[in-house]
């Protein structure tokens, strides 16, 4: 799958073959938070949304408050991107979509400062022990 990936990424040009190669880990991602890992394949889709919360998600656990700065320099600059990174990868037969799937399920779901910096919460131990001075 990786040429084929890397034939519409310089087919296309418009997003980095890392945003490609995200998307897939982002779509584990989101199948799995859903519940639907373990179902069979065509009861494994996710919408647009949950698919973008799951790269949401997953971005933050990557990449913390800079998710925003790396989508940018992948060519994301907002969730549609995402929405037609997925449905090229439809047209190629690289991924499946339902009757009900749309483009526009990606529009403005989140924005990428407000998702990736002012929300961002860092996560510390509850509890950190004393540094023993030798």
């Amino acid at each position: 799958m990786t040429d084929h990936l890397r034939a519409i990424w310089k087919k296309d040009g418009r997003y980095a073959i890392e945003a490609y190669q995200f998307l897939y880990d982002a779509l584990d991602h989101a199948v799995r938070m859903t519940g639907r890992a373990g179902q069979e394949v065509d009861k494994r889709h996710v919408t647009g949304q949950e698919l973008l919360e799951g790269m949401r998600v997953r971005a933050s656990e990557l990449y913390g408050p800079l998710a925003a700065h790396v989508w940018r320099s992948w060519g994301v600059q907002r969730t549609r991107d995402w929405g037609e990174i997925v449905f090229l990868l439809v047209e190629e037969g690289l991924m499946n979509r339902q009757e009900t799937d749309s483009i526009e399920d990606f529009d403005e779901v989140f924005d990428l400062e407000q998702a990736f910096v002012e929300s961002y919460q860092p996560s510390l131990p509850e509890h950190i022990e004393p540094h023993a001075n030798p």
